[in-house]
């Protein structure tokens, strides 16, 4: 496993956990039923029939080879306490900063499907609560032997002090329209718990709001970061009839339930890729994303 170079690693602190962590690679197979699908089309409102045989959306592989732990294994924040690239360190939590996606062919709705994933790297740097894990995933996809999609998940770690670190809300009206494409979403309790269920999260800042409030400093539910990166995915999708090759994504700032915030793209004068970003107020920026078509 490849370490991180950065000039901050610390051979103290976190890196105590981790110096010894190499997680094997782990293989799944899956048959892709249709029926995950048809519920987040369900759950995102989408017109969108989707059937055995038919081309799987980018990122709608989110929906399958979902990891069921007992309840009895989940954390206080819901999370398991233990798992297969989960780091070893004390009073874990857990943020997903982010990824790329690269789609050789997409996957195909009724075969089985095989996904491989592995711990690429690992780094401990400071931040500015104090030291924080990155740790790259990595997961291959493949049908009928031959690679079908390849991402990568940048998730940060941090140890918890036990003390909650306040986070504010943007409470501002949108600004006006000004990109091409662009939708507004409206976010409520049943949508965060039908996506929590759809993806096996149990994380209980999406569904508990005492938890969040005054455990985890937020002032509302927290929409899911996957969620946002499902958005822009679905943006660049329904606004170009070309199949999407690439997609990298950034989540930047929470947004909460009730925000008002706009899905918005702006496409590159050859039409070959696309800005994407979630906004809310006179210009925040929770989530970005390029997508690049084939």
């Amino acid at each position: 496993m490849k370490r991180g170079t950065d000039m901050s690693l610390s051979v103290d602190g976190l890196d105590q956990y981790v110096q010894d962590w190499h997680p094997d690679p782990v293989s799944d197979t899956e048959l892709l039923s249709a029926r995950p699908a048809a519920a987040l089309a369900a759950t995102l409102d989408l017109d969108c029939e989707l059937d055995v045989g038919d081309a799987l959306p980018a990122m709608w592989h989110s929906v399958y080879f979902a990891e069921w732990s007992p309840t009895s294994a989940l954390g206080a924040d819901g999370h398991p306490g233990e798992g297969r690239f989960m780091p070893p360190i004390p009073n874990r939590r857990r943020m997903f900063a982010g990824g790329r996606l690269v789609v050789h062919e997409p996957l195909v709705l009724g075969r089985e499907a095989t996904r491989r994933a592995e711990v690429v790297s690992t780094a401990v740097k400071n931040g500015k609560t104090g030291q924080l894990l990155f740790v790259t995933v990595r997961y291959e996809y493949s049908q009928d032997g031959q690679p079908r999609l390849t991402e990568e998940h940048d998730l940060v770690y941090r140890s918890d002090t036990g003390s909650s670190t306040p986070f504010t809300r943007v409470d501002e009206a949108l600004s006006a329209r000004s990109a091409p494409w662009a939708v507004e979403p409206t976010t409520h309790p049943a949508l965060l718990f039908r996506f929590s269920a759809l993806t096996s999260n149990a994380h209980r800042i999406h569904y508990d709001t005492e938890y969040a409030r005054e455990v985890e400093g937020f002032p509302a539910l927290v929409v899911h970061g996957p969620l946002l990166v499902l958005y822009m995915a679905e943006l660049a999708r329904i606004n170009c009839p070309r199949p999407l090759q690439r997609f990298r994504y950034r989540l930047m700032k929470p947004v909460f339930l009730g925000d008002a915030i706009r899905v918005q793209g702006d496409p590159a004068v050859d039409g070959d890729s696309v800005e994407l970003s979630v906004v809310s107020g006179a210009g925040t920026i929770h989530a970005s994303a390029q997508a690049d078509y084939a």
